[in-house]
């Protein structure tokens, strides 16, 4: 049997003004690739993205049955048309934390090992 450690399993978080307690996979996904660009109570969504591959990354897309590559040309296909802003790419977990913590509207995605009270957990990947 196989069992996944917490150091691999990726937390979906928001901003704690976030209007969610849980997001599904379909949701997910339609605001990772600009199709959902409001919450619930209107506010605008800001999403957040790393910018280097590695383990949370990967996981992160695997999950949502999209490649990195695929999800970015999405996005530049939305820029060029005028019909959404890209992601904010951060360098690290940490600043994906602090930028969350610190931006209403915002949603991202880190270790699950790293989260603190700062910001809400909507998912976790790997459970």
């Amino acid at each position: 049997m196989w069992v996944t450690c917490a150091s691999s399993q990726v937390a979906v978080i928001a901003n704690l003004s976030v209007p969610l307690a849980k997001i599904e996979k379909s949701d997910l996904l339609d605001l990772y690739t600009g199709d959902m660009s409001l919450w619930t109570d209107g506010k605008a969504i800001v999403i957040c993205d790393l910018k280097q591959k590695g383990e949370v990354r990967d996981s992160f897309y695997s999950y949502l049955g999209k490649s990195p590559h695929r999800i970015k040309s999405i996005w530049l296909k939305r820029m060029l048309s005028g019909d959404a802003d890209p992601p904010t790419f951060l360098d690290s977990e940490e600043e994906m934390l602090k930028k969350v913590a610190s931006t209403p509207g915002a949603i991202g995605f880190v270790s699950l090992s790293k989260i603190d009270e700062d910001v809400k957990t909507l998912l976790v990947i790997g459970q």
